[in-house]
């Protein structure tokens, strides 16, 4: 290669470097100079971060697929202050859109909306007063706070006059720079808005602060239209409610509270994550939640999202698109429709009732062959639909509408526990299906203790029940046959009987529950008192110190029912995938154990129970029902001045039993006033087929 030719390359290479090097001056040049000020703009316009998008929860149906609680797109709307160069101004323009428009913001400060300013504890949850003595303690506030005491007495209802609360809304005024020309009233509504993001702040709370929930598209028109910085509209689901009953069973979702936090961030929820609260939602929480998504995000200045609705991140190891994953859909062994049957038969039931006294009741269906629940309705109830609209209402009704009376609250099973005397008394040979035993009106074993039987009249006077074996006096429902018959089987024997047929033990119900307590030594001395063997006796006609919910009631009389197989309760049916394409799990029937009663003394205690509803007490309900029921009734005495708590308890058909059913009013009177409610549900039951109306679901798999 000659000279030449070498420096015409040379000087072409450095032709080529000079241009680059124009090029990239110029491209500097436009970039700081000629668009610089575009380019900064934008960037202080988008911020890009990344959020967590909570998944779908799965769906709540019945055991033949009616869909009893689902999702529906809703608005939120949140709050960052970040965003707003004035909050107080921003707040103020949005607290006066709420008022023209109607919408309810959250505001947990535990002080009244108008002067005088009072603390109301009264209506305040638990979490609420925590709060802000929590953050009292953080800020030095204590001292304008009456004592933890004082709060704690008053939202116990133990509590005097409401404590004025000026001095802390004074602070509060001072601590946020709240313009002083603002009306009390005014003032307080921003100071509660603040007080919440507050908390946040300095984590005495971890979950999100939603300031509005399930706003209308007017408000959120006005909120656009007012440009207000920080303040965000999010698309989010809500849960639907199909129905107006079953509010206890099905239960309700809601943040995750301070002192869950530590138990779902392990399982890897986001701190706003929403979860059940109650009811089966809860119970079933690992199936209807759920996986959340993460996506990439960029919002302006006034903290707006721009972009990126569908930029899903990618994980990194395994190359997976983090999309949310829907939560799986349960079915449950809950007939709605005879959910529906039941309430209302209740509720008129009750409200039917002459005694001035009762409070409220329960009533409970559980397949006989599973232990499956088919309906669970305490009275009184609440609608889920409004449960936050009421819930201050609901808190303090003194009929406690929130309480789970079928499983939360036990009773004295009176003369409807007699079926587990007999049982033992036969099991264990002490009697045999044709023992009589002579009712004289008292029981006479003993000179110094000699309880009576109850007597009834007829139309030659007052009569006692004679000589009467196990089915009659099942029938009779005869006190001293039953005495005796406790009294030589023992107090051991009882227990371990009733234990065998699941009263005063978990059911296995998903839901919690009560497991109550049989009465005997261990119990009596638990109490402080002391056993006699005298105690027997009532403990063996159920008006000892035995305390039963209305579910072990119901699980007991299907035992009874099905030959002796105590299954565990249970409202699981199946768990299938969020399309309905897949069964994720399927509910295999648990048996708790297995008594092995002889079948002539099993047919002698369940005849006494079918001559209850054919020759007895409640025959009258139940001539014209088209199916043979044996039943029991019962009442307890639970004070000199009430009336008794009514119980009853029935299985159908006797023949081939599907169903068994135990109801309970409180201080209701005798448990034979209870039979018309029985009749109506058993009624609907047989007359609907037994609920048999399966809905189809698109993609389901068919078996």
């Amino acid at each position: 290669m000659d000279g030449k030719q070498f420096q015409w390359r040379v000087r072409g290479i450095v032709g080529a470097l000079v241009v680059i090097l124009l090029v990239f001056v110029w491209v500097l040049y436009d970039l700081q100079y000629v668009h610089g000020a575009d380019y900064l703009a934008q960037s202080r316009r988008k911020i890009a971060k990344t959020e967590t998008v909570e998944a779908s929860r799965g769906n709540l149906l019945d055991r033949y697929g009616r869909l009893l609680v689902g999702n529906r797109e809703s608005y939120n709307v949140s709050l960052d202050t970040s965003f707003m160069e004035d909050a107080n101004a921003t707040l103020i323009e949005l607290l006066d859109i709420c008022r023209t428009e109607g919408v309810t913001w959250t505001d947990t400060l535990p002080v009244s909306a108008e002067a005088p300013f009072v603390f109301t504890f009264d209506t305040a949850t638990s979490g609420a007063v925590s709060n802000l003595y929590a953050l009292a303690e953080s800020l030095k506030w204590t001292d304008v706070l009456p004592s933890r005491e004082e709060a704690d007495a008053a939202q116990a209802g133990e509590g005097g006059s409401a404590a004025d609360a000026g001095d802390l809304l004074a602070r509060l005024r001072e601590y946020y720079e709240i313009d002083p020309l603002l009306s009390d009233a005014e003032a307080r509504a921003l100071a509660g808005v603040r007080y919440e993001l507050t908390l946040r702040g300095r984590e005495i709370t971890y979950n999100d602060y939603v300031f509005a929930q399930d706003v209308d598209i007017p408000f959120i028109v006005r909120v656009k239209e007012a440009g207000l910085p920080g303040v965000n509209i999010v698309t989010t689901t809500a849960r639907e409610y199909n129905t107006a009953y079953a509010a206890h069973l099905l239960g309700r979702v809601g943040p995750i509270y301070a002192d869950e936090w530590s138990v779902y961030q392990d399982l890897g929820y986001a701190y706003n994550a929403t979860v059940g609260k109650e009811g089966v939602e809860q119970a079933f929480e690992s199936y209807l939640h759920g996986t959340p998504g993460k996506r990439n995000i960029e919002t302006n200045d006034q903290g707006k999202v721009v972009s990126g609705d569908d930029n899903w991140v990618v994980d990194q190891t395994t190359g997976e698109v983090m999309a949310p994953d829907p939560g799986d859909n349960v079915f449950l062994t809950l007939d709605i429709k005879l959910q529906e049957a039941v309430e209302r038969a209740l509720a008129s039931g009750i409200e039917s009732l002459e005694s001035e006294d009762t409070q409220g009741g329960a009533a409970v269906v559980i397949d006989v062959s599973d232990g499956g629940v088919l309906a669970m309705a305490p009275y009184p109830t609440f609608d889920l639909t409004t449960y936050t609209q009421n819930y201050n209402d609901l808190l303090t009704d003194p009929l406690q509408p929130l309480l789970n009376r079928a499983t939360r609250q036990v009773y004295p099973p009176g003369s409807t526990f007699k079926m587990v005397t007999a049982i033992g008394a036969l099991e264990e040979g002490i009697i045999e299906p044709d023992t009589e035993i002579l009712d004289t009106g008292r029981y006479r074993y003993w000179d110094d203790y000699q309880p009576q039987c109850w007597i009834y009249r007829d139309s030659g006077g007052y009569r006692t029940h004679g000589l009467v074996n196990v089915t009659e006096a099942i029938r009779d429902s005869c006190n001293v046959f039953f005495f005796d018959a406790g009294r030589r089987l023992g107090i051991s024997l009882l227990e371990e009987y009733a234990a065998m047929f699941g009263l005063g033990e978990s059911t296995g119900i998903e839901l919690s529950e009560e497991t109550g307590w049989m009465d005997g030594p261990e119990y009596t001395e638990s109490q402080g008192q002391t056993w006699y063997e005298g105690n027997t006796l009532p403990a063996a006609i159920g008006q000892g110190n035995s305390r039963f919910t209305p579910l072990q009631l119901a699980n007991y009389v299907a035992t009874l029912a099905n030959g002796g197989t105590h299954y565990a309760a249970h409202l699981l049916k199946e768990v299938k995938s969020s399309d309905y394409t897949q069964v994720v799990e399927r509910y295999e029937p648990e048996v708790l154990n297995q008594l092995d009663i002889e079948e002539e003394n099993l047919a002698a205690v369940t005849e006494g129970m079918l001559k209850v509803t054919t020759e007895g007490s409640a025959r009258t309900y139940f001539a014209d029902l088209g199916v043979q029921v044996a039943a029991k009734t019962g009442s307890a005495q639970v004070s000199s001045s009430t009336e008794s708590n009514a119980l009853f308890v029935a299985f159908a058909p006797y023949e081939d039993p599907e169903i068994a059913l135990a109801i309970v009013v409180e201080k209701g009177g005798s448990g034979s006033l209870l039979a018309s409610i029985a009749a109506e549900i058993l009624e609907y039951y047989f007359s609907s087929g037994g609920g048999m109306e399966t809905v189809e679901l698109e993609n389901t798999l068919l078996r």
